[in-house]
């Protein structure tokens, strides 16, 4: 059976919001999966984006049934204009009729004014994340994550991240090899910019087909900064802390330690691209000092944070068009 992905949509939404993910599961039926792709507004009426193109609708959200995944887009206006009552209205309708609901960038504000995301993790562009967690002060905002799975909902960074969290959603219902086969040919097609940080753990870090181990690496992932020791990773899956390093080496080839490692320094990498500080980054996922945070970065990255940081800087100002003459 084919899964229904089901797309809310409203005037002054962001295109690539619908049209990122929505190629994600096209391209994904080319190498043999099943999705089927409907576009719905709250009343049933196109809608206009937010480049003025017309979007045509498949019918209100009111007549959507057997939604697999419930896609809410996200628009320029909604961290900063009051969620309309029928929008939140309709997002709850259709998360109620799926069976997970995802959002992209600013479309999780539509979640928050629903109370959608109440007492969950949510993560949306890093520029209005304060804003989200100033707005609603019952969701736990992870401002650095390039998408968060709390239960049934998901939720994603800026824009370009929804396909980050399409393909992940496209992993989880056709394994790591389909996945892997749309990034690839999406990732050509789409010719994405080298310089940008797109850091999905679906094709950065290996994924474990195991599901207790699969648990725990998908728990790291989403908190890098919590306590991931052997000890206390075996009691939440509730395994001998021998078998569970037996796990990762059969499964990942990588001590639990070597794991959870790679995934702070992917943390620390994010967290770099925005600005933090060394010090900063070495709190904020977990590591403690920075001289061990830099032992780290120079193992796995060959270079230490601060010279990445440089770099980086040096490669994105080079790169700025010039807005003199």
């Amino acid at each position: 059976m084919a899964n229904r992905v089901t797309a809310l949509v409203f005037d002054g939404m962001k295109m690539l919001d619908l049209a990122g993910p929505f190629e994600v599961f096209a391209e994904a039926a080319k190498f043999g999966a099943r999705y089927d792709l409907e576009v719905r507004s709250s009343d049933g009426r196109a809608v206009r984006s937010s480049t003025g193109i017309p979007v045509p609708v498949d019918g209100p959200v009111e007549s959507a049934t057997d939604v697999g995944t419930a896609l809410i887009v996200g628009g320029d206006a909604l961290p900063t204009t009051p969620i309309s009552p029928g929008l939140a209205a309709a997002a709850v309708t259709l998360a109620g009729r799926a069976e997970r609901t995802a959002s992209i960038c600013t479309g999780a504000f539509v979640l928050a004014a629903a109370g959608l995301l109440d007492g969950r993790r949510a993560t949306t562009h890093w520029q209005h994340a304060r804003l989200l967690a100033a707005a609603y002060p019952r969701v736990r905002v992870e401002p650095d994550a390039i998408y968060v799975q709390d239960g049934t909902i998901f939720t994603s960074a800026g824009v370009s991240a929804g396909i980050d969290l399409a393909l992940a959603l496209v992993e989880r219902d056709h394994g790591e090899e389909l996945a892997r086969s749309v990034a690839q040919s999406l990732v050509v097609f789409l010719q994405r910019p080298g310089g940008q940080s797109q850091f999905s753990p679906s094709l950065a870090l290996p994924r474990p087909s195991v599901p207790v181990l699969r648990q725990i690496t998908d728990a790291v992932v989403a908190d890098p900064a919590a306590d991931h020791s052997v000890t206390a990773m075996a009691a939440r899956a509730h395994v001998s802390p021998r078998h569970l390093s037996r796990l990762f080496h059969q499964e990942l080839g990588s001590s639990p330690a070597k794991y959870v490692e790679g995934v702070r320094v992917d943390a620390a990498i994010r967290l770099l691209h925005l600005g933090e500080s060394v010090t900063g980054c070495a709190q904020r996922v977990g590591v403690g000092s920075p001289e061990t945070l830099r032992r780290m970065f120079v193992a796995h990255v060959g270079v230490s944070p601060r010279a990445y940081q440089q770099r980086f800087s040096r490669a994105a100002s080079s790169a700025a068009p010039s807005r003199t003459g």
